[in-house]
């Protein structure tokens, strides 16, 4: 999270524009997921490593029946 904000600071952004971009993109993001992974941006947000295996039925399961 400290380098994607210090990347928009970088871009001439203020704190509080840096801190609206994000928290714009997260709300973005969480509306085109499915309500169980919606958890996972906010964990990812704070600093968190989400377990993906616990939601629904395993993520990696899910990719990996795409590809087979």
């Amino acid at each position: 999270m400290n380098e994607l904000k210090e990347r928009l600071t970088a871009l001439g952004l203020s704190p509080e524009q840096v801190d609206g971009a994000i928290k714009t993109v997260a709300e973005f993001v969480k509306s085109k997921l499915p309500a169980e992974y919606q958890g996972a941006v906010d964990s990812l947000l704070a600093g968190q490593t989400p377990d993906f295996s616990a939601l629904g039925g395993g993520l990696l399961d899910k990719v990996k029946g795409m590809f087979g």
